[in-house]
């Protein structure tokens, strides 16, 4: 699974193995395995409907590192299940801001996979350029910098940088928002959210805290289909 990753060379590859209580989820980035992953399990949601592997109307049960996640069709969104994962004020790693280009964040916190960086605003966050080979020397999965939305439509705006898992700077990343989610919640007072990951591509994501769960809507489209044949 970890050479096939590194050969389809994206921010994650998903493997799906059934069982009689749904499937088995793994997902890998070109050089290491993740405990968590938003859009590569959005993905497999739909693979699995468009597939008809699952009926339309049926819950995606995924067994994963991180406990039973869930996918159902709400409208024309897919809504996913996911852990909260709250971040706890931290001293940032040595060389972490530096890497960055950032002099004075508003928040430093880390959880059990990132960091979590708020800046004051989005000229900053859409500014930043990582000295990514020093980066990647910050030993963490990866490093979510985020601000408070200021153009009316978005609640807060993110970027996810993950150099120590392969990945520079990763388009949309649904794991980062189980700790943005109740970040912002406590700093906005509400529970229900419209995102977007500033990446090049750009990612727009529906974002709901409930209790110690975090809802993930998103939408995904079947772009090719292949076989992979064993040598």
């Amino acid at each position: 699974m970890q050479n096939l990753a590194a050969e389809m060379n994206l921010s994650e590859t998903a493997f799906l193995l059934p069982r009689d209580d749904g499937f088995s989820l793994r997902w890998f980035t070109p050089s290491v395995e993740v405990a968590l992953c938003g859009h590569a399990t959005l993905a497999s949601a739909h693979a699995l409907w468009q597939e008809k592997v699952l009926a339309s109307n049926e819950t995606a049960r995924f067994h994963t590192k991180s406990g039973l996640l869930t996918a159902s069709r709400d409208g024309d969104l897919i809504e996913l299940d996911f852990p909260a994962t709250r971040t706890e004020p931290a001293d940032p790693a040595e060389g972490l801001l530096e890497s960055l280009g950032v002099a004075n964040p508003l928040y430093v916190g880390r959880n059990k996979f990132d960091y979590l960086i708020e800046v004051g605003s989005e000229d900053a966050l859409r500014a930043i350029d990582p000295d990514h080979p020093r980066l990647r020397k910050i030993k963490v999965r990866g490093v979510i910098v985020t601000t408070r939305g200021t153009n009316g439509k978005y609640d807060f705006i993110s970027r996810f940088f993950a150099p120590g898992s392969g990945i520079d700077e990763d388009p949309a990343t649904g794991s980062a928002h189980c700790a943005l989610a109740p970040y912002w919640a406590a700093k906005l007072g509400k529970n229900e959210f419209l995102a977007y990951q500033a990446s090049r591509r750009g990612g727009e994501l529906r974002v709901r805290l409930d209790g110690d769960r975090v809802k993930l809507g998103g939408r995904a489209v079947t772009v090719f289909r292949a076989d992979l044949v064993e040598p």
